[in-house]
Parts: C-alpha cells; structure tokens; sequence
C-alpha cells in the first residue's frame, strides 16, 4: 500500500461488489475458478486489495484470467476494452523518462505499474490475454521489454489491429496518447 494508505470498508464493498460482477458476466475468462475462492484470498491481502483497487480506479477493469499453479496464485490482468485511460501518454521506464530533454511524459510504465504494485504484461502474457478478447484495437499498450532490446534503447508494446495482435518495438523515451500499460497482479 502507498504510504500506508488503506482502503475503508466501504471502499472494499464497492470493490468487491465491481469485481464479483466482472467475474459472473465474463466466467470464459477464468473456466474453472470459483469466485468465493478468490475473494477468501483477497479478504487475507489488503495489500493486493490496494493495487486491485489503483487498477479499477485507473480505468483497467481487472479480471481473473487464470490461476499460476506454481506460484499457486490467481492472475488479475486489466481487461479494459483499450489500454487504461489514466496510464496513457507515458514512456517505458525512469531511465527513458530522465533522457528526455523536453517535452517530457507525466511519468513511466514501469515506475507507475511499481508504485500501484503491479507488473507489466510480458509479450506471452499479452498474447494470452488477446483470447479472450479483442484488446487495444484503437490504443496500444507497453509491454515488459527484453534486456537486450532495453539496452538497445528500446522498448516494445503491443496492439490488436486487422483481427491479430502485433508486438512492436519503439524507443523506450517515446510516448503517445494513446499508448498506456496493462498490469497483472498474482494473488
């Protein structure tokens, strides 16, 4: 949690409450899971809690879409239609934030997905994601970047366009309005 801040419980109702009805009304994203499974775990992590919370409140609309049998955890990942409004119009990460001379973005990817506990997609992860859906068809999201590409100075992100997805490459100190970040949270 930022700072020690908590929820309230009225906070964690109304949380619960949007998360249940995301779960009920797109079961195909999580065949298998039970949601009091679920939320008798998030119930244990005020922590997760938070982040789940700096998700739905920064437009992500996070869903179950798996459980992890070896970190033996369930996958929340944002399921927003397009790349969550309010990550939107940031560069990849602090490094490509500071090269910025001017014009700089409000921030990075990878710094704001670290403050809201939260990671990245990896490309496997995107790609996964894109089955149950079409995802980012008019946005673009940045993805979790290999080191060798970083070092490169880029960065990559991906994108649903023509009825597939594509991963792209750009330089990390880029940033467009209509490109944000998807996060998951393993809980």
């Amino acid at each position: 949690m930022k700072n020690g801040v908590k929820l309230s419980k009225e906070r964690v109702s109304v949380l619960f409450r949007l998360l249940q009805e995301r779960f009920e009304k797109n079961s195909g994203r999580h065949r298998g899971v039970k949601w009091s499974e679920v939320q008798a775990r998030l119930e244990k992590s005020p922590r997760m809690l938070w982040s789940l919370n700096e998700m739905e409140e920064t437009g992500g609309e996070p869903d179950v879409i798996g459980y992890d049998k070896k970190k033996e955890a369930y996958l929340f990942c944002d399921c927003s239609p397009e790349s969550p409004k309010e990550r939107r119009g940031l560069c990849y990460d602090h490094e490509a934030l500071e090269s910025r001379k001017e014009f700089k973005p409000k921030g990075s990817a990878m710094q704001m997905a670290a403050e809201m506990g939260i990671a990245l997609l990896t490309e496997e992860q995107y790609m996964y994601l894109q089955q149950f859906g079409k995802f980012d068809t008019k946005t673009s999201s940045w993805l979790v970047t290999p080191a060798s590409v970083r070092q490169l100075g880029g960065a990559i992100f991906g994108d649903c366009r023509f009825g597939r997805t594509f991963i792209y490459h750009n330089g990390a100190e880029s940033y467009y309005a209509a490109r944000g970040f998807r996060g998951i949270l393993a809980v």
